[in-house]
């Protein structure tokens, strides 16, 4: 493999990672280069599709299309507090990982809410979530986030041993939420 590191053209770090030989039958011989680049716009479809598939394993949410695109576009207005990394081969998505930062009190300084973090299942075991989750902890820390925090299904056994092998650790904490009802 060889890698490359670069500024795309709106300033987010792009990682170019290049599998040289992939054998995929009669001894055909594929190349693939995977970008991980900072979402936009335009990527909004496949990013839908991805939350899609990552909802359909995790029991807190349910898949809403527009609510979804409608978080996505949210988080693509503010890309000063919040950002998208997302890995790419041309213009096929494969995975998506965003980040929000916060003050922390307990800090005192900002902190990054880690969410969405997605690799679509036939691309999953290549390193790719690997390098968009150091590419999100990368935005954080160069943004002033002095703790990252995650949250994951506790149900989603191989996510979380995918976390403890990127020397994540378990915390005392728990998440809780409130649904608010509109009136």
């Amino acid at each position: 493999m060889i890698r490359n590191g670069g500024r795309n053209k709106k300033g987010g770090c792009v990682d170019r990672t290049t599998t040289k030989k992939e054998v995929i039958g009669n001894n055909q011989i594929k190349t693939r280069t995977v970008f991980i680049r900072k979402a936009d716009f335009a990527d909004i479809n496949q990013m839908t599709g991805l939350l899609e598939e990552l909802f359909s394993i995790e029991e807190d949410f349910i898949f809403n299309e527009a609510a979804q695109r409608q978080g996505l576009s949210l988080m693509l207005d503010n890309n000063q507090n919040c950002c998208i990394m997302v890995a790419a081969s041309g213009t096929k998505l494969m995975g998506m990982c965003s980040a929000q930062l916060l003050v922390s009190t307990a800090e005192g300084r900002m902190s990054a809410l880690i969410e969405d973090m997605v690799v679509a299942k036939s691309y999953q075991g290549k390193g790719t979530g690997k390098k968009l989750l150091k590419s999100i902890e990368k935005w954080a820390v160069n943004n002033g986030a002095q703790r990252i925090q995650l949250l994951a299904d506790r149900n989603n056994i191989k996510a979380l041993n995918f976390y403890k092998k990127q020397k994540w650790s378990l915390t005392q904490l728990i998440c809780l939420r409130k649904k608010q009802e509109r009136s």
